[in-house]
């Protein structure tokens, strides 16, 4: 009886040590000061006002939305056909190249991004865009691999089996049987690896040329104290995004279970 009332609290404790601080920053955005202290000197827009008319914000954003939405896709399709070999044809290499897929979730991201670093180096394409693609999709795909095996295990084998029991060949099967019960799921790990890919930090601060995503823009302006309001301003505005993409991919992979 006696821990069945403390787990309330240890749960509510925890739940205000992880997401008090993040609560903070949209509060600070509207502060009428560079200081983000208490007591608040009154309310303001004037930093949201600021953060639309910074052209370098705009180009970072830029930056950022083609990277995910570069680095989603390719994920997206690679961890698709990565976990429908898996669970359906099974060749021989499936099972360890799904392992393998897994992986990198398991590396330092330090690591990978040095990785990363020297690999296009040697491949001549040094740090640019299409480095930090290559980099975040293989960031993106373990979570990617997750989320589509888990619903591709969930469909019967007998609608594959039956599909080709009646002449399918392995393709007709995939695309007429097997992907029209999974497009939800798709759709979830597409969304999730657009968030990954968005939010990354480590791997792009290696691979970065000249074009920085948003969160390295962030990151350079947080050695200025003027800027800071600024940085809450946008700061608000992605907890905003990120919190209706995660509801999205949530609904998405709850839908793909009925």
């Amino acid at each position: 009886m006696k821990q069945g009332r403390l787990l309330p609290i240890y749960i509510g404790a925890y739940l205000v040590f992880l997401y008090l601080p993040v609560a903070l920053i949209p509060l600070f955005s509207f502060n009428d000061s560079i200081q983000a202290a208490f007591p608040m000197k009154g309310l303001t827009l004037e930093w949201y006002r600021t953060l639309l008319q910074t052209p370098a914000i705009g180009q970072a954003l830029r930056n950022s939305l083609f990277i995910a939405l570069a680095a989603a896709s390719i994920a997206t399709l690679c961890a698709t056909t990565i976990t429908y070999l898996e669970v359906f044809p099974r060749p021989v290499l499936s099972r360890l190249i799904g392992v393998l897929a897994r992986l990198p979730i398991l590396i330092p991201g330090v690591i990978v991004g040095i990785a990363l670093l020297i690999l296009v180096n040697l491949a001549g394409l040094g740090p640019s865009r299409i480095a930090i693609v290559l980099g975040h999709v293989l960031v993106c795909l373990p979570a990617a691999v997750t989320v589509l095996r888990a619903r591709f295990a969930a469909i019967p084998r007998s609608i594959a089996e039956a599909a080709a029991d009646l002449g399918a060949s392995d393709f007709t099967v995939f695309r007429r049987a097997v992907l029209p019960l999974a497009w939800s799921a798709i759709g979830s790990a597409f969304t999730l690896s657009f968030l990954t890919s968005f939010d990354e930090f480590i791997v792009a601060y290696f691979l970065a040329g000249t074009e920085p995503t948003l969160p390295l823009y962030i990151w350079s302006q947080l050695r200025f104290p003027k800027s800071l309001p600024v940085v809450m301003a946008l700061g608000a505005l992605i907890l905003l995004v990120s919190a209706l993409l995660a509801g999205l991919a949530e609904l998405l992979r709850r839908r793909s279970r009925v």
